[in-house]
């Protein structure tokens, strides 16, 4: 990858690698924990109704997550580079799809999940400054909406995105400070939520008819509940829809592929710390809903005045990890609650911005992004690629667009990682004796499942009426970066 030729008291030449294989595993693990995991259960219980088909569907998703993980180690130890998953596609496939992966990533994958998370921690935060609230709007300019809530997330972007560009090692305390507050905090509620259930039957009662699967729905106009028995094909595309959540709360393992040029011994410590992050998310995920089902009954009812009437399905906004810590914690859960999860996503925003800068930084070394984004600042890290993410992020934030965009392409993200992975056994059949110090487990046998399992779940997605089109509006969002590349290297030419 060309780096920049000449250095000015304004810029570096080259990375400073001073990341280690903990730093490295924090920034996996503390990516992938945001605010997903308090909320996406309520909704899965609704589509499953299930104990036993829920807790699989969190065991899927840790497996595929994993299995992604160990697979991209290879790749990572091969091209040990700033810029990662887009380093990979490009060599594997050609330039054309490695840039519509970046293109992807930029307009909406990254900074899309950037604003997604500035606005939660935005809301938790309002649990102790109402006027944060996103129903206080100041003014509107047609469908946009300003709002003290607004600037204040905005305002956390821009703070972290000034501290990531004053070194690597600033990010690095950031995320090590945030991820393992979170952790523990994680860890302790966990045990506090399985060892109430164990005391009150509450968990023997969610696995009674462990695997009798059903969806639940409400009416809002008459406010009645539909209960429908689920089986066959029917099961499997309330399975498929459901696990989008989870994958998405399991997703942004793969930042720390972006960040290959800043991490000591990258051959070793990439593959190390995609395994150790996944491996700790997926097992803090798994015990965090064998808690919820401990603590609250798996159903519900939507109009219930307390959350044991509520359950698990119907809890207020959705907000499972509020729900299930009031019962331990009574009227301080709420407080106990938004504390964590603004550390949760406070971190989990620290470790998306810092990596995802270099993602844009390697396109432009390529000359498929802004020439601006491909130059080091003096700090050694790329200052104009950060304030660009910045920059699109916070208008993401602005319009209130975000959620639509990350809901169109959840989907194709999943995508992007099948293509990834196909690419470990296109470099093995096109490069065979290329330096791997690092061979991916289980190969062929781990990453073909991996490949086959997503595949079957991007189809369920595509044959299901539910997602259909947001599955059409990600391949479309992701199609218009063909177009984009051939303009971007004719004015190039």
């Amino acid at each position: 990858m060309a780096q920049p030729t000449a250095t000015t008291p304004e810029t570096a030449e080259h990375f400073n690698r001073s990341l280690s294989l903990l730093d490295s595993t924090l920034i996996v693990s503390g990516s992938m924990i945001g605010s997903g995991i308090f909320i996406v259960t309520s909704g899965m219980a609704r589509n499953l109704g299930s104990s036993g088909w829920l807790l699989l569907l969190w065991v899927l998703t840790g497996v595929l997550t994993v299995a992604a993980a160990l697979s991209y180690g290879e790749l990572a130890g091969m091209m040990p580079k700033a810029g990662g998953q887009y380093v990979y596609i490009r060599r594997a496939f050609n330039p054309l799809l490695g840039f519509v992966y970046g293109w992807t990533v930029f307009t909406v994958i990254q900074t899309g999940t950037i604003a997604a998370v500035a606005v939660a921690f935005t809301k938790f935060t309002a649990v102790f400054f109402p006027a944060l609230n996103p129903e206080n709007t100041w003014f509107s300019l047609g469908p946009v909406k300003f709002s003290l809530g607004k600037f204040f997330a905005i305002g956390s972007l821009v703070f972290l995105t000034w501290l990531n560009s004053q070194g690597v090692q600033s990010g690095k305390w950031v995320q090590n400070i945030f991820t393992s507050a979170k952790i523990i905090a994680l860890f302790g509620l966990i045990l506090l939520g399985i060892g109430f259930g164990i005391s009150n039957g509450t968990l023997t009662a969610n696995f009674q008819d462990v695997w009798s699967a059903s969806k639940t729905t409400v009416d809002a106009a008459t406010n009645t509940v539909s209960v429908v028995p689920l089986a066959g094909l029917a099961l499997l595309l309330a399975f498929g829809s459901s696990m989008i959540g989870a994958l998405f709360s399991a997703d942004a393992w793969n930042n720390v592929t972006f960040i290959a040029g800043e991490i000591k011994n990258p051959r070793r410590n990439i593959p190390l710390s995609l395994f150790f992050g996944t491996l700790l998310v997926t097992t803090i995920y798994l015990l965090a809903n064998i808690g919820y089902l401990a603590v609250l009954p798996l159903k519900g009812v939507p109009g219930a005045t307390d959350v044991f009437g509520r359950g698990m399905q119907f809890a207020e906004f959705d907000r499972i990890g509020t729900a299930a810590a009031s019962v331990a914690f009574g009227d301080g859960a709420v407080a106990i609650m938004a504390i964590l999860i603004m550390i949760s996503t406070f971190g989990c925003n620290n470790g998306l911005i810092l990596a995802g800068a270099r993602l844009y930084y390697a396109m432009a070394n390529d000359g498929l992004f802004l020439k601006g984004a491909s130059h080091l600042n003096k700090n050694a890290v790329p200052g104009a690629a950060l304030w660009l993410q910045c920059a699109w992020a916070s208008a993401l934030c602005l319009s209130g667009t975000y959620g639509d965009l990350l809901d169109y392409c959840t989907f194709t993200s999943l995508v992007f990682y099948i293509i990834t992975i196909a690419g470990l056994f296109r470099l093995r059949a096109t490069e065979p004796n290329a330096e791997r110090p690092y061979r991916a487990f289980g190969y062929p046998i781990v990453p073909a499942f991996y490949i086959v399992a997503t595949t079957s779940i991007c189809l369920l997605l595509l044959i299901n009426e539910a997602t259909r089109f947001n599955t059409g509006m990600g391949l479309l969002i992701a199609a218009l970066g063909v177009p984009v590349y051939y303009w971007t290297k004719r004015r190039e030419a």
